[in-house]
C-alpha cells in the first residue's frame, strides 16, 4: 500500500514538473483573454481611467503627457509628432490592418461570401450610417459642427461584442454572427467615410511612392510569397507614404490587409501524409520520455512539423491571429486611455445640449437602432433577405441599440473631423453618453428577449 502511495506520489512530482510554477500565475490571464468580453472590459476600465484622471488636480499632467513630442529620424529625414498622434496615425493603422483582415475573412469565407447571407447585414449597416449622419446634419447644418456628420455613423466591435457575451448562453449563435457581420459592412463604410471625406490636402509624390509599395505588394501576393514578415515591411513603406501624403495613415493598414495571401502552400491532404510521416521519424528517433534537446533527429522531425504547419495555415490567418491580441489587449485600451480624457468641468449640461453633442447622441442611440431595424426590414419584406433561425426582431432591435455603441471608431473621426477643442471636447462628451445608454438599453432588451439555453 505504502509502496502505491509513493509511486502515486512520484507520478504526481513528475506531472507537477512538466506544468511549471508559472502556469498557476499565467492561467487566470489566459483565461481572462479568452473571454469575448474582456476587449470590452479594458477598453472600459482604461476610459474610467482617463475619464478620472483629466479631471482630477493632475488633469495637467494628463493633457501634457499626449502632446509630449516623440521623433524619429534616420539622416537627414525626422519626423516628430506628438505621442496622441503616434497613438492615431501609427498604431490605430495596426488596428486598421486587423479591421482590413477580418473583412477580407468574411468576404471570402465568412458571413458575406454568400450574397443572400451577406444581404441582411449589408442592409442594417447601410441604414445604421446613413440614417445617423442624416439626424447629426439635420441638427449642425450650417453650423461649425456640421463636419462632424461621420462621427454618429461608427460602430465598436470590440464593445458591441463585449456586451453581448455578457449575455452568456442567453445570446442566439446567429445574433453573433449577425452583428459581427454587421459590425464588418460598418467598418467598410466607416473606412470609405474617412478615405473619401476626412483627408487633407493630398501630396501625390508621396502618394505615387505609396502605390509603388502597393504594386510591389500585390506583386508579392500573386508570386506566392508567403512570408508575412515581407508584407510588414512593404507595409510599413506603404504606411510611412500615406503618412507623408496627406491620405490618413491607417487606409495603409486597410489595402495592406488585401494584400495578404488568405491560401494555404499546401492542400490538408498533403499535410496529413507529410504530418504522419515525420511523427513516425519521430518516434522511431528515441525513447519515449527522451529530452528533445539532446536528439538531433527528432529536433529535424519537430523543424520539419513546425514547417509543414507553417505552409497550411494561410498568412492571412496568422497575421490576424498575431495581431488581434495585440489590438484588443494594448492599441484599444492605449486609444481609449489617449482620447477619451475629457475635462467636465463645471459645463457638462452647456456641452451636452450643443448642436455637436446632441447630434451624436441622436445619431447614435436613435438613428442606429432606426435604421438598422428599418433597412433589415426592408431587405426581408422584398424578399431579398430573411431573418437566420434562432433570432427574431427583438433581436435585431436589440442588436441595432448595441451598434449604437460608437466609442473607438468614433473618436477617431471626431480627431480628424474637428480642430476646435471645444467641438472635439462636446464630441467625445456626446459619444461617451450616447455609448454608454445604447449598451444598457441594448443589453436589457437582449436579455428580455433571450431565454437561457
Amino acid at each position: 500500500g505504502s509502496c502505491g502511495a509513493r509511486s502515486g506520489t512520484m507520478r504526481y512530482m513528475s506531472v507537477a514538473r512538466e506544468r511549471p510554477p508559472v502556469e498557476r500565475i499565467v492561467r487566470p490571464f489566459q483565461d481572462f483573454a479568452d473571454k469575448q468580453s474582456s476587449g470590452g472590459i479594458l477598453l472600459l476600465a482604461a476610459t474610467g481611467i482617463a475619464l478620472a484622471w483629466a479631471n482630477s488636480p493632475w488633469g495637467e499632467s494628463y493633457a501634457a503627457l499626449w502632446h509630449t513630442k516623440l521623433s524619429v529620424g534616420v539622416g537627414d529625414f525626422s519626423l516628430s509628432k506628438d505621442l496622441t498622434h503616434w497613438i492615431n496615425d501609427g498604431l490605430m493603422a495596426v488596428f486598421f490592418l486587423v479591421v482590413g483582415l477580418e473583412i477580407k475573412r468574411e468576404v471570402l469565407v465568412g458571413e458575406l461570401s454568400s450574397a443572400r447571407n451577406a444581404v441582411l447585414p449589408v442592409a442594417a449597416a447601410l441604414g445604421g450610417a446613413v440614417v445617423p449622419a442624416l439626424i447629426y446634419f439635420a441638427i449642425n447644418a450650417g453650423s461649425e459642427g456640421s463636419a462632424g456628420w461621420g462621427i454618429p455613423m461608427a460602430t465598436d466591435i470590440a464593445f458591441a461584442l463585449g456586451v453581448l457575451a455578457l449575455l452568456g448562453e442567453r445570446a442566439p449563435v446567429a445574433l453573433k454572427v449577425f452583428l459581427t457581420a454587421l459590425a464588418i459592412v460598418d467598418d467598410i463604410v466607416a473606412v470609405m467615410v474617412i478615405a473619401l471625406f476626412y483627408t487633407s490636402d493630398v501630396s501625390w509624390g508621396a502618394l505615387a511612392v505609396g502605390a509603388a509599395f502597393l504594386v510591389a505588394l500585390v506583386a508579392a501576393n500573386l508570386a506566392g510569397v508567403g512570408r508575412t514578415l515581407v508584407y510588414a515591411v512593404l507595409g510599413i513603406g506603404l504606411w510611412l507614404c500615406f503618412l507623408l501624403s496627406g491620405v490618413h495613415a491607417t487606409i495603409a493598414g486597410v489595402l495592406l490587409a488585401l494584400t495578404v495571401p488568405a491560401i494555404s502552400f499546401i492542400n490538408p491532404g498533403a499535410f496529413l501524409d507529410r504530418g504522419r510521416y515525420i511523427l513516425d521519424r519521430f518516434e522511431r528517433a528515441g525513447e519515449k520520455g527522451e529530452n528533445v534537446l539532446s536528439n538531433e533527429e527528432r529536433q529535424a522531425a519537430l523543424h520539419a512539423l513546425n514547417h509543414a504547419a507553417y505552409e497550411l495555415e494561410p498568412p492571412l490567418h496568422e497575421l490576424e491571429h498575431t495581431l488581434h491580441p495585440w489590438v484588443v489587449f494594448a492599441i484599444m485600451p492605449l486609444f481609449a486611455l489617449a482620447n477619451a480624457g475629457v475635462p467636465l468641468g463645471g459645463g457638462i449640461a452647456d456641452a451636452l445640449t450643443s448642436p455637436v453633442a446632441l447630434g451624436i447622441l441622436a445619431g447614435l442611440v436613435v438613428g442606429k437602432q432606426l435604421g438598422i431595424t428599418l433597412f433589415a426590414w426592408l431587405a426581408v419584406r422584398s424578399g431579398i433577405s430573411e431573418l437566420p433561425g434562432g433570432i427574431n426582431w427583438r433581436h435585431v432591435y436589440g442588436a441595432g441599440w448595441l451598434a449604437g455603441i460608437g466609442f473607438t471608431m468614433s473618436l477617431f473621426i471626431t480627431d480628424l473631423a474637428f480642430s476646435d477643442s471645444s467641438l472635439v471636447d462636446a464630441a467625445k462628451l456626446g459619444i461617451l453618453v450616447a455609448s454608454l445608454t445604447a449598451g444598457v438599453v441594448g443589453w436589457t432588451i437582449l436579455r428580455a428577449a433571450s431565454s437561457p439555453r
